[in-house]
Parts: structure tokens; C-alpha cells; sequence
């Protein structure tokens, strides 16, 4: 039986070409045109907060995360996770996504949402968000709108427009979230 040398790292600009093949692999050309994406496509997602995993130094997964207002809520979309074939069934995705979601905690953020299989998430610390309490881009069942709540009152302020977040522009309270919301529906 073959040995593994499994690192995780930080993602960097050099992952981007490995990480579309991986993304490609796992979801196809349909990627493109969900909800999620649609956010995605607003701003950049955050490298800082971003990981792939290697073995043997080839990238066999990756794990993204996009700055969000879901509505007054500063969080992080979680997304796309992928892992390669040949490495699946291995807990490598639940092990990016653990590492994901403690340095968004660890950066001051006050959720991690993503639209996924409450089956494979929840036992990650996700839960399910209030049916249709976000707005997404495009259409979402609700039923897969899940968060890790990490600041008070999340699930209570978690309602409106949920949009990429501009982390480069000092916030202005009340103000960053209302063109946001407007930009959004344009």
C-alpha cells in the first residue's frame, strides 16, 4: 500500500489552475450557474481563508471562503469544497472545512453559511438556517442554507440579502449593508 504525504496549506496564487481542474472534476460545468457561484462571482474570495490539500505535493483538494453580508450578519460563504476522486472517503474535506471555519472564527468572523447536504455538514458544527431568511442571487432550496454561528444572536439577525463583502472599505454601521443590499439586486 502506497504512503501518503497529506500537508495542508494555505491557498496561494499558484493553486488556481489545480484548483479549477478540481472543481471541474467534482461539479462539472453546472458550477457556474448555482447561487453560490452567483456570490462568488461578485468580489474575490479570501486566500487568507482558503486551503488546499496536498499528497505527494499535488493539490487533491480545496476549500474557498468568500466574504458575505447575509444581511447585517459579516460572514463567510464556505465553498466550493472539492476533493479529488481518488482521495475521497477520507475525511479530507471534513478536515478543510474544520480548518476553514476555525480561522474564520479566529479572523472575527460571525458566521460560516453555505448552501450544502445537511447529511454531510451538520456533524461539522453546521445548522440550518430559518427557512427563506436569505436572499440568495438565484434560486436555492432553503432547506440546504446552513451556518456556524459564531457571534450572539446570528440565527435572530440573519434575514435579507446575503452578498460578497468588500473587506478593502472600512465598514460604515447601517450604511456598507444598505448598498450592498441595493447592488445586489441590480
Amino acid at each position: 500500500m502506497k504512503k501518503h504525504d497529506i500537508v495542508y496549506l494555505t491557498e496561494d496564487a499558484s493553486h488556481d489552475a489545480a484548483i479549477e481542474i478540481i472543481n471541474e472534476e467534482a461539479f462539472g460545468p453546472g458550477r457556474f450557474v448555482r447561487a453560490a457561484a452567483r456570490i462568488r462571482e461578485q468580489g474575490p474570495h479570501d486566500r487568507s481563508l482558503s486551503f488546499i490539500c496536498t499528497d505527494d505535493g499535488e493539490a487533491i483538494a480545496s476549500v474557498r471562503m468568500t466574504p458575505v453580508m447575509a444581511g447585517p450578519v459579516r460572514g463567510h460563504l464556505l465553498g466550493p469544497l472539492a476533493v479529488r476522486p481518488s482521495h475521497k472517503n477520507r475525511g479530507i474535506g471534513r478536515e478543510l472545512v474544520r480548518i476553514a471555519v476555525e480561522a474564520a472564527r479566529r479572523k472575527g468572523s460571525e458566521a460560516v453559511i453555505l448552501v450544502g447536504d445537511p447529511s454531510y455538514y451538520q456533524p461539522l458544527g453546521f445548522e440550518k438556517v430559518h427557512y427563506g431568511a436569505l436572499e440568495f442571487p438565484g434560486p436555492v432550496d432553503p432547506a440546504r442554507v446552513l451556518v456556524v454561528p459564531m457571534a450572539a444572536d446570528v440565527h435572530a439577525r440573519l434575514s435579507g440579502v446575503i452578498c460578497w463583502r468588500d473587506d478593502s472599505v472600512a465598514p460604515v454601521p447601517g450604511q456598507a449593508v444598505e448598498a450592498r443590499a441595493e447592488g445586489a439586486a441590480a
